[in-house]
């Protein structure tokens, strides 16, 4: 019962199922039966309350006896070098197996390399399935996917009818192929994502230093049906959470043990690194080389919003950075007590944070930062800079404000 198990049993739920949620930790199902949840996302909580009655928590893997379909679900921890730690999920696994019924039916949803579905025993009765989680848009992605992408030991054979009973109300396509193909369709979607967010950071940065404008350019590329509406378009300070890192590690992997190429990805990976520092290099320019006594106001400590994730983020390398300064910290989830810091605060709100700052940075674009009003932020900041990576607030609200306000892929503001 993480992220991934907790979201799959509410959209299950919400589907018209009856859904025993099963984790060994006794604790952690006491917990949940009282709603305290060990995640962030959004509806969540509510999707849980509706369907109570659907959804029996167990700490007894022996309820497991009774479902004609059981998905190992547990999120995969990856290592700071981004390999993944399967040992929880085998053991999972076995747990389960133990208990099943003959005739049920094991799906693997949590990410698994290319061949571990097929390592696992009575293959006729395995299966994997393509997970799709994104922190902050879960529950709309479980309860209404694009497609299922299963992988089975023979992909022209019919599914179980109980599986494909269940995978047929919700309604979308089902792809059916083999386990290692499955298993490289969750790899090759993340690399995509990543290509389009490597190119457009790289285009980004060119358009700082030319005087052209993404935010301009962006629009032009999704009316382009090869590129998509949909496309991950926006400019951002590199690739984080995790997800995105382990599969750039496996498939580097993979290429190193089969003799292929992977040189790209492994570019993509140095882009991610270059862009990350984004923030800290427009703090050393505009404030940091000029100001020894600086203070900072940093906004935002997850490595993205709606989620209280700060694996990788940004926001904590900006901190790491700039421990010689002063530092007064919001983020409306994330305590400011996961960070290192000598000379940090935490402050009251994002506009208590601004109070005697030289320059505020958004590191995460929360909804609530949109509501900000720049020329209170400017009443509170002893200085003028805002580092605005994904343009949370308004150019031209912030420049009325007499604020310097800089944004990924816009041009440069003139310095005072």
């Amino acid at each position: 019962m993480t992220h991934l198990g907790l979201v799959s049993a509410v959209a299950g739920a919400a589907r018209g199922f009856e859904v025993v949620a099963f984790d060994a930790d006794a604790d952690h199902i006491a917990r949940l039966q009282r709603r305290q949840l060990p995640v962030v996302e959004p509806d969540l909580p509510e999707q849980l309350e509706k369907h109570r009655r659907a959804i029996a928590f167990t700490a007894s893997a022996s309820e497991l006896g009774r479902c004609g379909i059981v998905y190992v679900a547990p999120d995969v921890a990856t290592d700071d070098a981004g390999h993944s730690e399967l040992r929880p999920v085998r053991a999972l696994i076995a747990t389960v197996a133990a208990v099943l019924d003959a005739e049920a039916t094991l799906v693997v949803l949590s990410q698994v390399p290319p061949g571990f579905t097929r390592s696992l025993p009575a293959p006729a009765r395995r299966f994997c399935q393509v997970e799709t989680l994104v922190f902050g848009d879960a529950i709309r992605r479980a309860v209404s996917p694009e497609r299922f992408i299963v992988g089975c030991a023979d992909p022209g054979a019919a599914l179980p009818a109980a599986l494909d009973e269940f995978l047929a109300a919700f309604g979308c396509p089902i792809v059916k192929m083999g386990y290692e193909s499955a298993e490289l369709a969750k790899i090759a979607i993340n690399v995509c994502l990543v290509a389009s967010i490597s190119a457009a950071n790289t285009l980004a940065e060119l358009c700082e230093r030319l005087g052209a404008d993404w935010a301009e350019i962006e629009p032009a590329l999704r009316l382009d049906r090869r590129i998509g509406a949909h496309a991950y378009l926006s400019p951002g300070l590199g690739i984080a959470g995790g997800n995105l890192e382990r599969d750039l590690v496996t498939v580097c992997d993979l290429a190193d043990t089969l003799g292929t190429d992977a040189g790209v990805v492994r570019a993509w990976t140095e882009n991610s690194r270059h862009r990350r520092d984004w923030a800290l290099g427009q703090l050393h320019d505009r404030v940091l080389g000029e100001r020894p006594d600086a203070v900072i106001a940093p906004l935002g400590l997850a490595y993205k919003a709606d989620t209280a994730s700060t694996r990788n983020s940004p926001a904590l390398a900006l901190l790491a950075a700039v421990t010689p300064f002063a530092v007064r910290a919001w983020d409306p989830v994330v305590s400011t007590s996961v960070v290192r810091h000598p000379r940090l605060v935490q402050a009251a709100s994002a506009l208590d944070a601004c109070a005697g700052a030289d320059a505020l940075v958004i590191m995460t674009p929360w909804a609530e930062f949109r509501l900000l009003s720049p020329a209170a932020i400017a009443e509170r900041l002893r200085g003028r800079v805002v580092v605005d990576p994904y343009g949370v607030l308004a150019p031209d609200a912030c420049r009325a404000a007499g604020l310097e306000h800089v944004r990924l892929g816009s041009p440069r503001p003139p310095r005072p």
